[in-house]
């Protein structure tokens, strides 16, 4: 199922441009906003999911403050030194725009576990509740552009660019740390068969997490710990090995071009296909096969 952030709000005096910007990852939601202001506008907002909200732009004589509460002088947000925010699931955050012309904001939604069960450990329960309102952090505003760029660029790039980026802004907010190694639970004997047998015979295309912890009848984050307890390998690496394994039997098997057996084994180029196998296997495709069919 595809996470969807669901937010309500009572605002006035907003003129969005052109619709949001939206692209979607596994667990995140990212909106760019431009937006057109009244004389006063203003209202608040509030979500079921922990979000991220960074001024990338704000143009006019007034200022934009937030408040906790319906009543209350707030503080002002600016682009130079009060940007960022993040606000916890089911918070409600109010905002007064007076004389502003014009805002472009990244709103940044996240399931908190479906990124626990990605990133393979929890996160702090007392960080998610903790709001950050109103601070600034150059590395979090430089990888907020990078991720509004990829929401308006016309002709997105693979979707491991956007979805990294994402889970990086996650990890510095949150400041995640790798944690100290615990013993996990195997999956049992059927449990990883089905999984293996799934991967194997849909390891060409993009397979979710929650497929997989969905055949084991497990959570995501619990699939994530078992499986690698149990291979050694993260779910993804698994998929990796299956796709390249395909492509090794299509080396040997024939004389067809690398550009033929990149796309067959769902790689988006030659290039593509030539990086991650030499990033796993320790040669180029072309030298790999030259050395078995010798």
């Amino acid at each position: 199922m595809t996470f969807q952030p669901r937010m309500q709000n009572k605002i006035e005096g907003f003129s969005v441009i052109g619709g949001a910007h939206r692209r979607q990852w596994n667990g995140i939601v990212a909106d760019v906003w431009d937006v057109e202001c009244a004389p006063y506008a203003g209202g608040y907002y509030v979500a079921s999911d922990p979000r991220l909200f960074i001024l990338l732009d704000l143009h006019g004589p007034g200022n934009s403050k937030v408040r906790l509460m319906p009543k209350g002088q707030g503080t002002v947000q600016d682009r130079a030194y009060r940007p960022i925010s993040y606000v916890p699931a089911d918070m409600e955050l109010w905002a007064d725009l007076v004389d502003v012309e014009f805002i472009r904001h990244l709103d940044l939604h996240f399931d908190a576990d479906i990124v626990s069960g990605r990133l393979m450990e929890e996160i702090d329960p007392q960080r998610l509740k903790s709001p950050q309102l109103l601070f600034s952090d150059e590395r979090i505003l430089t990888l907020a552009q990078l991720i509004a760029a990829e929401c308006t660029n016309p002709q997105p790039l693979h979707d491991l660019y956007g979805d990294g980026l994402a889970m990086s802004l996650i990890i510095d907010v949150m400041k995640l740390t790798k944690a100290t190694p615990r013993k996990r639970s195997k999956l049992a004997a059927w449990q990883l068969r089905k999984t293996t047998e799934f991967i194997e015979q849909n390891c060409l295309r993009n397979i979710r997490l929650e497929e997989l912890a969905v055949l084991t009848g497990l959570s995501q984050s619990h699939f994530s710990h078992a499986f690698k307890a149990s291979t050694g390998v993260a779910p993804h690496q698994w998929q990796m090995n299956a796709r390249l394994d395909r492509a090794k039997q299509l080396l040997v098997e024939g004389d067809q071009p690398l550009t033929v057996i990149a796309a067959e084994t769902g790689f988006s180029d030659q290039a593509h296909f030539t990086r991650v196998f030499r990033k796993n296997v320790g040669t180029t495709p072309a030298y790999w096969k030259k050395a078995r069919v010798a």
